[in-house]
């Protein structure tokens, strides 16, 4: 069974930083993108940023340059380190996890449950 869990998130004032923690765990053939949506309130998931076994990460225009991801391949962990925080930043956080259980299976997204984070103006 494969889980996501995050951790962090929380309640910090304009400008303020936060770090989201994410670790998947379970049967991982293949861990291929580790990443984080958002959903703002009455607002669809959006793209916030993901990383890849290799290669430079990638970033929504909104948080680049005030967001970092970093990932640990051989952990399956990847954490969103979250400076200069706006209040529209104000949203929950879902860890995505882009993985294969065996060598035959196909490439499955799993997320985790969201964290909150408020950013209060």
């Amino acid at each position: 069974q494969i889980q996501v869990v995050e951790s962090g998130g929380g309640m910090v004032q304009s400008g303020g930083s936060l770090t989201l923690s994410c670790a998947a765990s379970g049967p991982i053939y293949l861990m291929a993108v580790m990443g984080w949506y958002r959903q703002a309130p009455g607002k669809g998931p959006t793209f916030v940023a993901h990383q890849g076994t290799g290669g430079d990460p990638n970033y929504a225009e909104a948080v680049k340059g005030r967001f970092t991801i970093t990932r640990d391949v051989a952990k399956n962990t990847v954490t969103l380190q979250m400076n200069d925080l706006k209040p529209e930043d104000t949203a929950v956080y879902y860890c995505s996890a882009h993985l294969q259980q065996t060598r035959s299976d196909r490439t499955r997204q799993y997320w985790g449950q969201g964290t909150q984070v408020t950013v209060s103006s």
